[in-house]
Order: structure tokens, then sequence, then C-alpha cells
């Protein structure tokens, strides 16, 4: 059952917050009645989006962090730490994409997506949980994807980053569940943010193409928020058809596996032909 008031006061900090799931995220939160430390690395950015919720006066407050970069994390959740007394919730969010073919890819690129997808969320899990074990709780939900859990062809790059948050963050999950500390997943399929225009290194790259098939981005807030308040290990977003499509792939239906070879060959015809996968 939801507890319609699972939030309200609770202190809040999420990654990634100016743009996509981490501004859903954020307003969702202030909907019902949370405090948000809106973190990111571009303080304008950071800047603007908090005006859009300047309505929630003082329960909103920005947090300029760059996440891949461990000694701003540990600064930052310690400053909310100390200003707030106490972190009931951290959404470590910020994150990229990454759609290539596997022999296009270099070493840069490689430590460009691992140094946002999987050191980010190592720096912000360090940093919070001695805090959170100190006061006794503490939620923490880290964004991977349905590429955490199903292997999309040509997206070797983002897949092993996204299944490095899932691993880790179910291991957790049972260790530090007798102290008081929960862990959650959360891994959406399309959904309709900028993502879809950037490259491995966060920046814009030309005309935003959103897919036809994206959730929208305030339902999927809504949905995880759901979710986590009933202490979701793995939250697939939207959950259908894609809890149905993770349970196929995990017990080797057929149906599943012809489909990534579909894609697969989709994909591959299009970036041989210079477009998009979409």
């Amino acid at each position: 059952m939801i507890d319609p008031d699972y939030y309200r006061d609770r202190i809040c900090i999420v990654t990634g917050a100016n743009s996509g799931i981490g501004y859903a995220i954020t307003e969702e939160l202030l909907k019902r009645g949370a405090v948000v430390y809106m973190a990111g690395r571009n303080p304008d950015k950071i800047a603007k989006a908090a005006e859009d919720f300047s309505s929630y006066k003082d329960a909103v407050r920005r947090l300029v962090m760059d996440v891949s970069r461990e000694e701003e994390v540990r600064k930052g959740i310690g400053h909310v730490a100390a200003e707030a007394k106490r972190i009931d919730l951290l959404f470590n969010n910020a994150g990229v994409g990454g759609t290539i073919p596997f022999e296009k890819a270099t070493i840069d690129d490689w430590k460009k997506i691992i140094d946002t997808n999987i050191w980010s969320v190592i720096y912000g899990v360090s940093a919070a949980v001695p805090l959170m074990l100190e006061q006794g709780s503490g939620h923490i939900v880290n964004t991977s994807s349905i590429a955490g859990i199903v292997p999309p062809p040509f997206q070797a790059l983002y897949s092993l980053t996204k299944y490095g948050v899932t691993g880790l963050t179910e291991c957790l999950k049972y260790e530090y569940a007798e102290k008081g500390l929960r862990f959650s997943t959360i891994c959406p399929a399309n959904i309709a943010t900028p993502i879809f225009n950037k490259g491995i290194d966060g920046e814009a790259r030309g005309e935003l193409r959103i897919p036809d098939d994206a959730y929208p981005a305030d339902k999927a807030a809504s949905l995880i928020l759901d979710r986590v308040s009933e202490n979701r290990g793995i939250i697939v977003v939207p959950e259908e058809p894609y809890t149905d499509m993770w349970k196929g792939y995990v017990l080797g239906e057929k149906a599943v596996e012809d489909e990534l070879y579909r894609m697969a060959r989709q994909r591959r015809e299009a970036f041989e032909k210079g477009g998009s996968y979409f």
C-alpha cells in the first residue's frame, strides 16, 4: 500500500536534477512534501531549474557538485547532512547514454561513460552510507536502466555501466537491510527526456528526437516514487511491457531473444546508413 505521506518533510538529494528524470523526480518529491536539494555540476542550469519550483520556497535548495569528482560529492553530501541534520533519501540519478557500434568506441569513450555512470554512483553511495548508518535509516535510489537488466545490442558501453549499478544496488539492499538502510534500483526504458540527443560526454548532439514509444517523464517520476515508498528493489519504468521482457530474458524465452536479434539487425542497418537507430 502506498503511503501518501512517505516523503513529507524528508530530506532528499537528487543528482542530475536540472533535466530529465532527475528534474521530474524533483518536481514529484516537492509535490509530495519533501525538501529537495537539486544537485548538478553547472550552477547556472541548477539555478534555472530551481527557479521553476520557486513556489515551494525553502523546500527546494541548490547543490552544485560534479558527481564525477569524489571530493565534490563528499563535500556536497556532507554539506547537506550538516545543514539539514540528516539525509533521508539520495537519488543517484546523473548519467549519460551511449549507443554506438562496439568497434567504433574508443578507450576515451569507455572512460567517460564509466566515470559518469559508475563512479558517480560509487562516490554517492560511499559518502552517504556512513551518514545513514549513524542516523540508523536512509534510502538510496540508484538510476540504472532497462539496459541494466536486459542487454540491448549496440549499447555495450552503456549496458556495462548500468548492469554495474544494478548489481551494486542489489548487493547493498541485502547487506544493509538489518541496519535500517534501504536500496532501490530504477530501470527506465524509453523515457521522454533529453538523453536521446546527448553523447557519451553528456553534451547535446543536434536536434532532440524522442522515440514514439517514450513514456512521459512526469508519469515515470510518479511511478518511481510510489515503488520507492513500497521499498521495491528493482523498479522497471514503465512496468509494461518491460517487466515481462525482463522476466522473459531471465527465463531464456525465445521470443525475447529473437527480439534482441531483430533489434541488432535494425540498428546495424541504421548505423551503416549513417543514420540514427530510432
